[in-house]
């Protein structure tokens, strides 16, 4: 049995949704000879640690009864640096601007030899070549296929059952909010104003929705797609990025009634990284609906293959990064 420490440093939504998986999954990991063993939490206010091991229900209730599972006045990079252990999962919030705790914390594990597992787009949107040298130099794991598309697997399917085929390009719906608001505007015949308010009553949007609505999101994943997967070395200010704000209930009919659907669509290929409104037939398997995310990878073997699946919540990211410790410790 291979008992990995770990530390879970985020205990937001993402967090809380790995610890509620880790306890849901227990007997699952040991029939693979993983034994998990949290040792710290670290949210905003304050840290937990724990060396002989976290008590996971009891800190899940006191971060739902107090709003902080602190116990004591630490960051996440004093955790990081100071308490053994041997994998960072890292699920603090997203900051494309700096790359914000989570890049100090990346880089503080790999100083340290540990591996790493995030939904934390950010880091890899700003400096992912730099982050994939400290972790090799450290050798040490780092993987991130949350930071993509949630619960539907696009970097580990390319990267295990797709090895051997050339990518041609990766296209698709990544961002489950803008879906949500298209499909909606379209089902009811509104305008883009109250799909929005309706998505944020239902907890699908944020409080502020710019980086869903101008195509943020989807553009920050289109990075990590184009340097994890063609080699490159891309920022946000590589991508051409349009939003979905100026969408009107009737240019969502037109569509219609020429067999069409618009939906928000990134695309990656090795000379072209875009976000747009694009019209879709509505037979495509892009075509999806709701919160859903899809994406067809074009290859030079197998064709194209697509999938599709939640891209967004709290146990559906928490099971990406499940995916992705198992991908590490089996081996």
């Amino acid at each position: 049995m291979r008992k990995v420490r770990v530390s879970i440093i985020g205990f937001g939504s993402v967090g809380r949704g790995v610890a509620e998986v880790i306890l849901q999954k227990d007997d699952e990991l040991k029939s693979l000879d993983i034994d998990l063993d949290v040792v710290a939490i670290a949210d905003s206010r304050g840290a937990e640690i724990n060396t002989e091991g976290i008590d996971l229900n009891a800190s899940l209730a006191r971060k739902s009864e107090t709003g902080t599972v602190a116990i004591e006045d630490l960051t996440g990079e004093y955790v990081i640096r100071n308490v053994d252990h041997d994998l960072v999962i890292e699920t603090t919030p997203t900051d494309i601007e700096t790359g914000g705790t989570g890049l100090v914390n990346m880089l503080a594990a790999f100083e340290n030899g540990r591996d790493v597992v995030t939904s934390n787009k950010g880091p890899l949107t700003l400096k992912y070549q730099e982050l994939m040298k400290a972790a090799s130099e450290a050798d040490c794991k780092f993987m991130f296929e949350a930071t993509v598309g949630g619960a539907m697997p696009i970097i580990n399917l390319i990267k295990g059952t797709l090895a051997g085929n050339e990518i041609l390009s990766i296209e698709g719906i990544l961002n489950g909010t803008c879906n949500y608001i298209l499909t909606r505007m379209m089902e009811e015949k509104a305008s883009y104003e109250q799909m929005l308010a309706e998505s944020k009553e239902l907890g699908i949007a944020e409080t502020d929705p710019t980086y869903d609505v101008e195509g943020i999101d989807a553009a920050c994943k289109l990075v990590i797609l184009s340097n994890s997967i063609f080699g490159q070395n891309a920022t946000f200010q590589d991508v051409e990025v349009t939003g979905i704000t100026k969408i009107t209930p009737e240019s969502l009919a037109l569509a219609h009634d020429e067999g069409y659907v618009i939906k928000l669509i990134g695309e990656v290929r090795k000379d072209r990284l875009r976000v747009s409104p694009r019209l879709v037939p509505a037979s495509h398997p892009l075509a999806v609906g709701g919160t859903l995310n899809v994406a067809s990878v074009r290859t030079d073997l197998a064709g194209t293959v697509t999938v599709a699946g939640r891209g967004a919540g709290s146990i559906e990211t928490a099971s990406a990064i499940l995916s992705d410790v198992i991908s590490i410790y089996r081996e």
